[in-house]
């Protein structure tokens, strides 16, 4: 395509795709309802902290946590943290990361930064692979 002198090219406008999605009830196993925004976001992070990263074929190499066969100590499990959580263009932020272990758990503790506002999420994993 040719832009005559003096033309200003069309900017394409950014639009952000809608977090609307389907709400899981963990405690029943099955689907009920939707959510959007910041509720979203909050289950987005426990799928994306429970999925182990390159284990399904399903995921993208981008989705899941990621851990080392040694359990991890606190400065890699921030890491995995943030590497999982970031590549979600709605979170924008991980902020007060605190961590306690407790014979083969782990308990993190930190604060969720998106663009519907933030969550605190507390999350216990299991520190061994």
């Amino acid at each position: 395509m040719i832009i005559p002198p003096g033309a200003v090219p069309e900017q394409a406008e950014e639009r952000r795709l809608p977090s609307r999605t389907y709400r899981l009830d963990l405690d029943n196993n099955r689907i009920a309802g939707m959510i959007d925004g910041l509720d979203a976001v909050r289950q987005a992070v426990y799928m994306a902290l429970s999925t182990e990263r390159f284990a399904y074929f399903i995921y993208s190499a981008n989705y899941g946590m990621e851990r080392g066969t040694s359990g991890g100590a606190g400065l890699e499990w921030e890491r995995w943290v943030k590497e999982a959580l970031l590549a979600d263009d709605r979170i924008t932020g991980i902020e007060g990361f605190r961590m306690t272990t407790s014979g083969d758990e782990v308990e993190l503790r930190f604060t969720v930064v998106s663009i519907y506002g933030s969550t605190q999420i507390e999350r216990r994993l299991s520190s061994g692979v």
